[in-house]
């Protein structure tokens, strides 16, 4: 449980801050000034001794918890045999493979390795636009999709493209269905008939010039804010690109392997992609990324026409391997699940008590808490967003710095393995931040 000894920061943090300041560029991020000596399961502990719970597993990363100890044995034994051999063919690359294709949909047989989400993005952009002949593709407004160029271009939000001159041509965008914020002035989702995807052939037909060939989208916009699509809305997305023949690339580099409640987010729905991206959650602390899909497109690209330095390493490769084998065997799902279902019943509670809480949304172990200045105007918040997670801190909780298109979103996102002691003690810090924060 958290135990705070100084002041926040302490002496030993301002140090390495000061050098951070010193020697890095001020853009890598805006987090708690928290700087970690080392972490177990769901518990941080920082140069100063001080020790926190974590509600952000590394930006949903450490599914498995932080050193799981069968994680970190894998990893040690590995290191004294091999860390890269290019693309030569190593035991770890093809077994790795075949582990993420035995727990994914049965159509689903091949797995392209890579090392980042980004990077993952970029493969399946290119694997769609060269099986399809075609060079355009739908993607959604507030989406994040990673942050090199063309995975930027597919991005729908400023945050990532402002400054950086022209995007990647063939890109073309239409509203999610962000429901709390209806980008098409609904005023409810139960009653609009997804007026959002009755809006995609408007697009189209003012956008496209003839040459789109498939569908990029997340199953849930984390970056956004954890925007949740209402029921139905999947299931209509799919059909209509299927009446189109478009391919479906589904971004799950965030909302797979437990983190949603279930093994990968498209299980939420009644959808077949033909191309998944995966990461994050995959190597669970190891850089590991993929893209998984139907045969017949992963093997319409000829020998050499794609391939990557550290993708599939023997290393990362031993790190997807284990983290599999601890989400199955641990029954990490269902853990995420259930802990989950508390957790939201516990924030539905806390938004009846707190005007500032207008929204909350989620699936499994990844939540958003919308903060607003009241209910009734849906204003949102940054600046309250921002003392409620500095409250929470001081406490002894750490939360990403909030999110979303306005900077008024907090992400829950907690390791899998959190037991039912932490979520409780984490649910009343969180309180009792939320509490002080309102004044």
């Amino acid at each position: 449980m958290p135990k705070i000894l100084t002041d926040l920061p302490g002496p030993k943090s301002q140090e390495c801050l000061a050098k951070s300041r010193r020697f890095e560029p001020v853009c890598i991020g805006d987090q708690m000034p928290v700087v970690w000596a080392e972490a177990h399961g769901c518990l941080i502990t920082d140069v100063d001794g001080n020790e926190f719970i974590d509600w952000c597993s590394g930006v949903l990363v450490t599914n498995v918890g932080h050193c799981h100890p069968d994680y970190v044995a894998a990893l040690k034994d590995q290191c004294d045999r091999l860390h890269n051999c290019y693309d030569f063919l190593s035991p770890q690359r093809a077994d790795l493979a075949e582990k993420i294709i035995s727990v994914a949909p049965d159509y689903l047989d091949k797995v392209f390795l890579v090392t980042t989400g980004s990077d993952a993005t970029e493969a399946a952009l290119r694997m769609a636009r060269r099986y399809t002949g075609k060079w355009e593709i739908l993607a959604f407004h507030g989406a994040f999709h990673g942050r090199t160029m063309g995975a930027a271009s597919a991005g729908g939000s400023l945050g990532v493209k402002q400054g950086y001159g022209p995007m990647v041509p063939g890109f073309i965008h239409s509203p999610f269905p962000y429901c709390y914020r209806c980008p098409l002035g609904q005023e409810s989702c139960d009653s609009c008939g997804f007026k959002c995807l009755e809006f995609i052939d408007w697009v189209i037909s003012k956008e496209s010039t003839g040459q789109l060939g498939a569908v990029i989208t997340e199953p849930y916009q984390g970056g956004a804010g954890s925007i949740i699509p209402p029921p139905g809305w999947f299931e209509g997305l799919e059909k209509w690109r299927q009446a189109n023949g478009l391919l479906l690339i589904l971004d799950e580099v965030q909302s797979s392997f437990g983190r949603t409640g279930k093994m990968f987010a498209m299980e939420h729905y009644g959808i077949q992609p033909d191309l998944v991206t995966l990461g994050k959650g995959l190597g669970s602390g190891v850089p590991c990324s993929a893209v998984l899909g139907r045969s017949e497109i992963m093997d319409s690209l000829p020998p050499g026409s794609m391939g990557s330095t550290n993708g599939g390493n023997p290393l990362s490769s031993r790190a997807g391997i284990a983290a599999i084998d601890i989400i199955v065997r641990e029954n990490l799902v269902e853990n995420s699940a259930r802990q989950g279902a508390k957790m939201m019943a516990a924030f539905q509670e806390m938004q009846a008590k707190y005007e500032p809480l207008g929204d909350v949304r989620g699936q499994g172990l990844v939540l958003g808490l919308e903060i607003v200045t009241d209910k009734a105007s849906k204003t949102p918040d940054k600046d309250m967003s921002r003392r409620i997670v500095e409250e929470c801190w001081h406490r002894g909780l750490v939360l990403i710095a909030p999110i979303g298109m306005y900077g008024n979103v907090l992400r829950v996102a907690p390791p899998l393995v959190i037991t039912d002691a932490e979520v409780q003690e984490s649910l009343d810090i969180f309180e009792a931040g939320l509490k002080a924060a309102c004044g």
